[in-house]
């Protein structure tokens, strides 16, 4: 499956292996200047030629700011683990059960908020809290118009517009045509149209509404590798397409919801949030090249799947009471969030292709008709009660202590069979930080939490089983040094853990032990001149999965996608003799990369570049903003890691570029 260059598509289609094409976004044109740490001035519509990441983020452990994404973390990878699989997303610090991403209409920015930065979240999770920002309209009115290409024949064409209705209301809406070309020749044609509401009844009182459509007419299944022995598929030819054509997705993602956030007096405050996501897959496919050879042989499996739809409702109401007590100021919250996640799925078609060279174009007709089974449907129930305090004292430190009481029930409907699986923990989070010098801070924190581990996947001998909620647990501590008035410096350790599922010996995709992820990371994020930027990260992680598998040497000892160390830099520099001329690097340096289960194939090394620049100018008196930026500057290929001994590409150099106007 392809992904468009604007939010990332999710489609949680447990039968079918997952095709996600690595896709290096366009980066945001060239902004004022805002320091690290403060909020970003997000707007529908009039300011888009000011998004810059670099100079947004308050450190370098993940940053969004419309098309632009840097910093050591996302939201599919934090530590180890991935905060969406663990449904640690929120929505203006409200939780929000994630099916299809929230498109770009209506999502301005996201933060990663781990050690340090998760103080203020009532709260926190193992893995981080990933915290999206709305796009919402303004006092002012405008219009912002994008146009992007790259090298491969993308194109894409945005508008945004922000419109006030009254001194209360305001309006934001867009729509986005998108017409994706990636390095395997891959395509993916899409509509994205979206809209927000921002309403101020009285003073103190907000009431925002929103939704979103992304219609996919054509997503190409791009093909993944998987070997018939320990080693990798050989690299195939850039701008090359297996096929068949026919092998495509067709899908319609949406996200609706709104929120209400009340000051009720005496200290008092009610916020609340109603969410609804969805994927609607009219058409789904997996391109599978099993048994790969090292001399490039395999055999073709496409699997077409019928109508899926996968679907939830989430969402959360918290009373808080602020009490100021001098320096101190006291937050107790009172937290009732909750969700039903529905899920149609299964009943595919496997077609057999037959013997076919990896670098092969397939031209096998389609065929007349699939051979559909009887389709699985998953209900998920979930409600969570808590309570929290957060204390602030000036020049002393923070502290941050919650209790929650989790309620979750989770049933498979299977053809001519049901499953069920539920668990009640009761969750703890401990969270201080301490100023142990005027500029130097020591944090430190401890956090449970439950997720859900889905059912087995379609290549498992268990396929479909429902698989229990697990039990996560998280410590963190380290320093928070502000080196200057802009720039912070953090430096910590963490280890989180939690049990282990994948492939085992026999194909059973169970729990194969337990995995700890322990580490070091470390930031530093500001202005080092007017005119430079950056934003500098690391992870040394040394991951490790225990038990009876690994001791009997079924399991290796390091967890798939393992990667011991990860370098981040990016920098913006404004030179000094060329007004509106800003130039911009990003570098990243991954360590081997663990494959197998049993730890006899990795991926090697890599560092990638980006570099571009923007050039800031008026337009007929309009504030505009020309971006160009080659991605993968030294075109490192090979393959990519899809799963657990699966293997897409490497996308290679391109140069792409967009043009942003705000009227």
């Amino acid at each position: 499956m392809s992904v468009y260059t604007g939010s990332a598509v999710v489609h949680p289609a447990p039968m079918r292996f997952l095709s996600i094409a690595s896709t290096l976004l366009l980066a945001a044109p060239a902004a004022a200047q805002t320091s690290p740490g403060a909020p970003l001035p997000l707007t529908a519509a009039g300011s888009r030629a000011g998004e810059n990441a670099v100079r947004s983020a308050g450190d370098a452990f993940g940053t969004v700011v419309g098309r632009e994404e840097i910093g050591l973390y996302n939201a599919g990878e934090v530590r180890g683990f991935s905060p969406v699989d663990a449904g640690n997303l929120r929505i203006d610090g409200l939780y929000f059960d994630v099916v299809a991403n929230l498109s770009d209409r209506i999502s301005g920015s996201t933060i990663i908020r781990v050690g340090p930065s998760a103080l203020g979240s009532p709260f926190p999770a193992p893995t981080g809290v990933v915290d999206l920002g709305l796009r919402l309209p303004g006092e002012g009115s405008g219009v912002s118009a994008l146009a992007s290409a790259n090298g491969w024949g993308g194109l894409a064409g945005e508008i945004d517009v922000a419109l006030p209705v009254s001194d209360s209301l305001a309006i934001g809406f867009g729509v986005a045509g998108i017409r994706n070309r990636f390095y395997n020749s891959t395509r993916a044609d899409a509509i994205d149209t979206g809209a927000i509401v921002q309403w101020q009844p009285a003073a103190g009182a907000r009431v925002v509404l929103f939704g979103a459509v992304l219609h996919t007419f054509v997503d190409d299944s791009g093909p993944i590798f998987i070997p018939d022995g320990d080693f990798l598929p050989a690299p195939l030819p850039g701008r090359h397409f297996t096929g068949p054509r026919w092998a495509s997705e067709r899908y319609t993602d949406g996200n609706a919801g709104g929120i209400v956030d009340i000051l009720l007096g005496g200290g008092w405050a009610l916020k609340a949030g109603l969410f609804h996501s969805w994927s609607a897959i009219g058409r789904g496919a997996s391109n599978l090249f099993v048994d790969v050879t090292p001399a490039g042989d395999a055999r073709q499996l496409v699997i077409i799947d019928p109508p899926l739809l996968f679907a939830s409702t989430s969402g959360e109401v918290r009373a808080t009471r602020t009490i100021v007590d001098g320096p101190r100021r006291h937050r107790f919250h009172a937290s009732l969030r909750g969700r039903l996640r529905t899920g149609r799925f299964g009943g595919s078609d496997l077609v057999e292709l037959g013997p076919i060279r990896i670098d092969a174009v397939q031209t096998a007709p389609r065929p007349d008709r699939f051979a559909f089974t009887d389709q699985s449907r998953d209900r998920v129930r979930q409600l969570t009660g808590g309570i929290a305090y957060e204390g602030n004292w000036d020049g002393i430190g923070d502290l941050s202590l919650g209790l929650q009481y989790s309620d979750y029930a989770k049933r498979i409907g299977l053809p001519g069979s049901e499953v069920q699986t539920q668990a009640r923990p009761l969750l703890a989070n401990a969270n201080i930080a301490i100023n142990i010098l005027p500029d130097v801070e020591a944090y430190g924190g401890f956090v449970t939490g439950l997720e859900e581990s889905g059912v087995a996947p379609d290549n498992a001998s268990n396929r479909n089983e429902a698989l229990p909620a697990i039990a996560t647990r998280q410590f963190d501590a380290g320093l928070r040094w502000a080196v200057a008035d802009d720039i912070r410096l953090v430096a910590g350790v963490f280890d989180v853990s939690k049990p282990y599922f994948n492939l085992d010996a026999g194909g059973r995709f169970d729990a194969l032990g337990r995995v700890a992820n322990r580490g070091i990371e470390a930031s530093l994020a500001g202005p080092l001149t007017p005119q430079l930027s950056v934003v500098a990260g690391a992870v040394l992680l040394w991951p490790r999965v225990s038990g009876e598998a690994v001791t009997r040497g079924l399991v290796g000892p390091r967890p798939v996608g393992a990667l011991a160390q990860r370098l981040e830099f990016s920098a913006d520099w404004r030179p000094p003799v060329a007004p509106g001329l800003s130039l911009d690097i990003v570098a990243s340096h991954r360590s081997p990369e663990v494959t197998t289960v049993d730890n006899r194939v990795m991926l090697p090394r890599r560092t990638f570049v980006t570099a571009g620049g923007r050039y800031a100018f008026a337009l007929d008196s309009r504030k505009a903003v020309l971006r160009l930026q080659i991605s993968n500057l030294f075109n490192v290929l090979g393959a990519g890691l899809r799963g657990a001994g699966a293997y897409g590409q490497v996308e290679g150099r391109v140069v792409q570029g967009y043009l942003t106007v705000d009227f």
